[in-house]
């Protein structure tokens, strides 16, 4: 899904890229005015498509990041709501790049994210010979030919964004000739850089992109697909609208970088006389703030071990996302917030957490997990019990068992010994209610030989279980944890991967890495929580959204991710 990068948009060409905010997109579909949605509308209406097909094309050469997802959601989304088709195409073009556990990968992202595409997965691969064909057709039509400029020569003649570029000298080959050449190319006969096949359109025009665009070129690589079969291969910008003609589809939606690309869209089919004419239709990709959504940078990122492997919670892929915990109904949630523009712009990084954390609040069951454990003895508790509390407070989830000992743990944080002003937690002679539980008393504060505080001895106020205590108001409520019954667990705390909201601010993205993206803490949870199945998300009370690893996770070693804490600062629009 990437343009060929040996070619760049002249000025009177230009590819909008404003940073513009999100709100055009909103308040176009607030107005019901979503181009591509009104563009089907008017097809269907007309009678141009009586159904229609979209394919979302990715290049299986990397993981799918947030940007894919947007386009995973335009693509199946329109066609499921005007009850059209959907195809998954792999535009596996280039051999050298891609492997089968990406293909495998980006299928199995797709169904996570909730969508089925039409029939089997289909490749360009398995249109190899019919695109071979149509370029035979081109050298006979005199549209192509077979150019053995080196690729230094090639790029040095296509021109600049001032002048021109320069016919190749053998651009006036005779079709026998090219035809040759291009069975050569085909049998293995030249090198790597020797010969490509080149459409002949206009060297002068002042789109780079028509300038005699290369159609082939030859790569001695094994297919993932094909195997040896091949010993060249389609450019991505000649397979793509064809692979699009082949299928039938009628919307090929794509982003604003591709805008320059299609006047050679159109060309392309227009010249193999394809029976069915789709064409293609552009619109912003998804940016968003302390992102970084390049291939190259994300491989940076793994090689270099900033980040641990493709499927870190902090990297913006579909699999890194999955695994920190997100939902694939909130990630659906925000492409729909996003909407669909013709203007680039930047996303605040808080419109995604808004939605994650809205797709949560009904469907992610409470516990109890003390992050930063201090030991509190319940002197008066006369003896160990089981507490009974619903999974949830507003959804019937049913009911977990809390035990409730003599020893159990709070949360440092929670015990001030000199608290800070509108501080309502637990205070040496101070009040708290324990969540679910009694109202409970600071009698004692015990300290080591430095000075730190290693125990409370507190007192509970047996008449307070389920109710409030007579006479007095206690404001403060606190989690805890069983010391004895409580389960060990890891609690991975990830933040933001980068400090700056652009993280191409400066020389390097790399120095605008966050230190602190990630810490990981020894915690105690409560039982049930350890019988978690992997991937099972949880509100932590008073403490975030957390999932259990999807890899790491056991009953035996319970190990818990944080999606993201409770504090939410985007204010979506009133309707």
């Amino acid at each position: 899904m990437k343009p060929n990068d040996v070619v760049s948009s002249l000025p009177n060409n230009p590819t909008p890229n404003t940073h513009a905010s999100v709100d055009s997109a909103q308040q176009e579909q607030q107005a019901g005015l979503d181009f591509v949605r009104q563009v089907i509308t008017d097809d269907l209406a007309t009678g141009r498509a009586k159904q229609i097909v979209t394919r979302f094309p990715p290049e299986p050469n990397g993981y799918l990041h947030i940007g894919h997802v947007k386009a995973i959601c335009l693509n199946f989304g329109v066609a499921e709501e005007f009850d059209g088709l959907c195809n998954l195409r792999f535009d596996d073009t280039n051999p050298d790049a891609e492997e089968q556990e990406y293909v495998d990968g980006i299928a199995n992202d797709v169904k996570w994210l909730g969508f089925n595409w039409n029939g089997e997965p289909r490749y360009a691969s398995g249109y190899f010979d019919q695109l071979y064909a149509w370029a035979v057709q081109l050298i006979e039509q005199g549209d192509a030919y077979v150019d053995l400029q080196s690729p230094e020569e090639i790029k040095l003649n296509r021109g600049s964004f001032v002048e021109p570029g320069k016919n190749s000298p053998y651009r006036d080959a005779s079709i026998e000739e090219n035809l040759t050449r291009f069975e050569k190319m085909r049998s293995g006969e030249f090198k790597e850089g020797e010969a490509v096949l080149r459409a002949k359109i206009d060297m002068a025009s002042t789109n780079v992109h028509m300038r005699d665009p290369i159609l082939y070129r030859v790569l001695h690589s094994e297919h993932h697909q094909t195997g040896d079969k091949w010993k060249i291969y389609p450019m991505y910008d000649y397979a793509h609208p064809l692979s699009d003609a082949i299928e039938g589809i009628t919307h090929s939606l794509c982003t604003l970088e591709f805008q320059d690309h299609r006047p050679f869209y159109d060309w392309i089919v227009e010249k193999v006389k394809s029976k069915a004419v789709p064409h293609q239709y552009e619109s912003s990709r998804l940016n968003v703030d302390y992102t970084i959504t390049s291939k190259r940078k994300l491989r940076k990122l793994v090689e270099g071990a900033h980040v641990n492997g493709w499927d870190d919670p902090r990297m913006p892929t579909v699999v890194g996302m999955r695994r920190r915990g997100f939902t694939p109904e909130g990630l659906r949630d925000f492409c729909k917030r996003v909407g669909v523009s013709k203007t680039d712009g930047i996303v605040d990084v808080a419109m995604l957490e808004f939605c994650i954390r809205q797709s949560l609040e009904n469907t992610a069951a409470r516990g109890m997990a003390v992050l930063s454990p201090l030991k509190v003895t319940l002197t008066n508790l006369p003896e160990d019990m089981d507490l009974n509390h619903a999974r949830h407070p507003n959804v019937d989830m049913g009911d977990r068992v809390i035990p409730l000992t003599k020893e159990i743990y709070i949360d440092r944080k929670d015990f001030e010994e000199i608290p800070p002003k509108g501080f309502k937690r637990l205070i040496p002679d101070g009040e708290v209610r324990l969540r679910h539980a009694y109202v409970i008393k600071c009698d004692e504060v015990i300290k080591d030989a430095n000075g730190e505080v290693i125990e409370l001895k507190c007192s509970i106020d047996p008449e307070t279980l389920g109710k409030n205590p007579e006479g007095r108001k206690v404001k403060g409520v606190i989690h805890w944890v069983s010391a004895t019954k409580g389960i060990p667990a890891e609690v991975r705390i990830y933040d933001r991967l980068f400090t700056e909201a652009d993280p191409e601010t400066g020389d390097d993205f790399l120095a605008n890495l966050n230190p602190d993206s990630l810490k990981v803490l020894e915690a105690v949870i409560e039982p049930a929580l350890a019988q978690a199945n992997p991937e099972d998300r949880f509100q932590f009370e008073r403490e975030g959204y957390f999932v259990a690893d999807q890899h790491d996770h056991s009953p035996e070693k319970p190990v818990f991710n944080r999606i993201l804490d409770l504090k939410d600062s985007f204010k979506p629009e009133k309707k």
